[in-house]
Formats: structure tokens, C-alpha cells, sequence
């Protein structure tokens, strides 16, 4: 019997980043984006925000901070997952510095919202940019995929409440 030729087994990908400053990378900017929501909107809702008119489904003050606090762990976690990616392949390559750029936009808007809303007491520019930042949240999903699932499946729950988000934004800037 003929000895079978064996191929050469590739070593798997590293990621670009090792594990400590992946992590850094991020953790911080999420952090960084919760900092600045938080401080925008702190001085704001026993004054401007209590003041406007709201729709019937909007939640309680209470829930946002429970909310966002687990949506900026998933995105933090999705980003890690995410740079943690190394495709050896050219399509999937440029798929992943797309997905890279459109994580880092997302997270920008997100970052955007909460001062054009509640610090410069604007919810029309608030709904301009939080339609901005569904848009790059669902294109950063799509584009995600195919590099890791389980890291765009776990931007699907920041995708409903920023589609929820949106809805109450509209509902205010409406109503006022």
C-alpha cells in the first residue's frame, strides 16, 4: 500500500493583539463611551429629562443604568472576541478591518448620543445620530459574522434596546 502524502497542517492564526492589551483595547473604549454618557446624563434627568413629555412605554429612570451597564459588558466582550480575530485569508481580511472600523464608528455614535441628547438638550440631533448608530450597529453585525458568530450575536441585544432607544427618542423629540 502507497504511503499517503500528508498536507502540511497551517498553524492557526494568533491574534493581532495578545491577550493583555486585546483586552485593554477593549475594555477601555466602552468604558471610556459609559464615562461620558454617565456624566452626561447624571445632572440631567431630575432636571431637563423629568420636564419633557414621554410616551407611555417609556421605562423607568432605574432600568437605563441596569441596561447599559450589561450592554457595555457584551460590547466590551464582542470587541475582545472580535479583535481577538486573525483571518489568513485576503476577503476575510478586509472583512475584518471593515468590521473593526465599523465597531469603533458604533461605539463613537454611541459615545455621541448621550451628550446631543441630554447635555445639549437635543433630541432631534439625539434621533439623528442614534438612527446613525442602529445603522452601524446592524452593518457592524453583519460584517462580524462570518469572523466569529458568537461575538455579532452577542450585539444583538444592544441592537433591540438601541432599536428601542430610537423609537423612545423619536416618541420625545415628537412629543416636545
Amino acid at each position: 500500500m502507497p504511503p499517503t502524502a500528508t498536507l502540511p497542517h497551517p498553524e492557526p492564526a494568533r491574534p493581532v493583539l495578545s491577550p493583555l492589551p486585546r483586552l485593554a483595547a477593549a475594555i477601555v473604549p466602552v468604558a471610556a463611551v459609559a464615562v461620558v454618557g454617565s456624566l452626561a446624563t447624571s445632572p440631567n434627568i431630575p432636571t431637563w429629562y423629568a420636564s419633557l413629555a414621554k410616551p407611555g412605554f417609556t421605562p423607568p429612570n432605574w432600568l437605563f443604568p441596569v441596561a447599559w451597564t450589561i450592554l457595555y459588558a457584551l460590547i466590551a466582550v464582542s470587541g475582545w472576541r472580535l479583535l481577538g480575530t486573525a483571518p489568513a485569508t485576503g476577503s476575510l481580511r478586509r472583512t475584518r478591518t471593515l468590521a473593526l472600523w465599523a465597531f469603533f464608528v458604533q461605539l463613537a455614535l454611541n459615545g455621541a448620543w448621550t451628550p446631543v441628547f441630554f447635555a445639549r438638550h437635543d433630541p432631534a440631533g439625539g434621533l439623528v445620530v442614534v438612527i446613525a448608530l442602529l445603522i452601524m450597529i446592524l452593518w457592524t453585525i453583519r460584517l462580524v459574522l462570518p469572523l466569529d458568530r458568537l461575538a455579532a450575536l452577542i450585539l444583538v441585544p444592544y441592537a433591540a434596546w438601541v432599536s428601542y432607544a430610537t423609537a423612545l427618542n423619536a416618541a420625545i423629540w415628537w412629543m416636545n
